[in-house]
């Protein structure tokens, strides 16, 4: 069902019990996103998930995280949380609070990153290239840092600091995952603090896939890094996703098990893209999160 699509100036503010918090401190110069110095804007639109509608922000210059406290037993463990919104914008609740509100239920600390938006992949000869500085990138790792360098006066343990990103934040998470080089300055002891995540969860994600080697190659693009350090990976897509390729996930997977990086692949038949956690007639959406919560604990996480 489509709905017609409402935006409006204003800053995003949390749900109730999430506390934002500025990634970098307000006189550090930060590259600006294509849109400049246009005033951060919130929105919601079409297509209903779950017959709701979603919301996003844009125009974020200022990056921040929003961080809720675990309920019940705290594991130690952080989910920092990417969501997607095809780099123009961050899909807020669909892939962000109400992620978050899955997380602290398993007794983990949830961090939603806001990161800067929008930043429009280049074209050359029609074919799309990854800018050289990914501003979402640099600020999840400015989130990481943060995360660990801070991890006494949050309650949360350095060393159980994973991420979970959709679409364009899947994207993020395996650059996450694969590299600990930064395109930013060094600016204090967050910074000097490792960014890779010590687990990664993939969902849905895109921009991997080389598909000019053809229907059956698996061959990831030029910029994908794999490197052998990558953390332990969970990869979640449906077979029917008419936006990002199965071979995206497939080729992404194969990658790392190449590398020597435990990886697993839950595929689903059905269940398209940008579901979040939101239940529908679907499988994947109802048991996806489960998944996620028998793997970590697989992994000493829970």
């Amino acid at each position: 069902m489509e709905v017609p699509k409402v935006e409006h100036e204003g800053v995003w503010q949390p749900t109730p019990g999430g506390t934002q918090i500025p990634l970098w401190a307000a006189d550090v110069p930060l590259s600006k996103p294509d849109t400049g110095d246009h005033p951060e804007a919130t929105g919601n639109g079409s297509p209903l998930v779950g017959g709701r509608k979603w919301h996003w922000a844009s125009y974020v210059t200022r990056p921040t995280m929003t961080l809720y406290k675990p309920q019940g037993r705290n594991s130690g463990t952080t989910m920092l949380v990417l969501p997607g919104g095809g780099f123009y914008a961050v899909a807020t609740d669909l892939e962000g609070t109400e992620i978050c509100d899955w997380v602290v239920r398993q007794g983990m600390t949830c961090a939603m990153l806001k990161y800067r938006t929008p930043q429009v992949w280049p074209k050359v000869n029609g074919r799309q290239q990854r800018p050289d500085v990914l501003m979402g990138l640099e600020d999840a790792q400015r989130a990481m840092g943060l995360l660990r360098v801070r991890a006494k006066t949050y309650g949360i343990d350095p060393h159980k600091v994973g991420v979970i990103g959709f679409s364009a934040g899947a994207y993020l998470v395996a650059n996450m995952s694969n590299t600990e080089a930064r395109t930013y300055p060094v600016r204090d002891a967050a910074d000097r603090q490792s960014p890779r995540p010590d687990f990664a969860i993939v969902v849905y994600t895109a921009r991997m896939l080389d598909s000019s080697k053809g229907k059956n190659s698996l061959e990831l693009k030029p910029w994908v890094q794999i490197s052998p350090k990558a953390p332990p990976t969970l990869i979640i897509h449906a077979m029917n996703d008419p936006v990002d390729d199965i071979r995206e996930p497939m080729a992404y997977a194969l990658a790392l098990n190449d590398a020597g990086v435990p990886v697993d692949l839950r595929l689903y038949a059905k269940g398209g893209h940008a579901f979040g956690m939101r239940p529908t007639a679907d499988p994947i959406t109802r048991e996806w999160p489960g998944q996620v919560a028998q793997w970590l604990r697989n992994l000493g996480m829970l």
